[in-house]
């Protein structure tokens, strides 16, 4: 499965919030052991680093970025995606990127914990626990 993980579930595994953390350590473990293959929005890095850096530091937070990029693929954000995001009926525009993001990627879901942002949407959209109890079964 191809996935794009929404910035919440990024920064809950980041910043070990909990109760959402041991969630996101188990899909990390899954995009380690390449049982799926997850993908971060370009426009979520700037987003990661700002917040992960106020409460991480600066060295810390580029070695987890590093991290991220060695697990994850980076989805590009163009020209196309911000003009499908600038069209999309979404409330938040941050959320019409992460959704045009996937689409315009070709990806299978959008991992997150904030699905009431999504509604609508014909892409999947998936809680956390729900893509690691379905990887699992396989």
């Amino acid at each position: 499965m191809k996935a794009l993980l929404d910035t919440n579930i990024i920064l809950d595994y980041a910043l070990e919030r909990h109760p959402f953390w041991q969630a996101s350590e188990q899909i990390f473990l899954l995009l380690e052991q390449r049982q799926l293959e997850g993908y971060v929005s370009a426009s979520t890095f700037s987003d990661l680093y700002y917040i992960i850096r106020k409460q991480r530091g600066h060295e810390w937070t580029l070695t987890f970025l590093n991290r991220l990029v060695s697990v994850c693929h980076i989805a590009t954000v163009d020209q196309t995606v911000i003009s499908m995001a600038l069209t999309a009926n979404f409330k938040d525009f941050e959320d019409a990127i992460q959704y045009s993001t996937a689409v315009i990627t070709h990806l299978d879901a959008i991992v997150t914990r904030d699905r009431q942002d999504f509604v609508g949407a014909a892409l999947r959209i998936m809680a956390p626990d729900t893509l690691i109890q379905e990887l699992n079964e396989r």
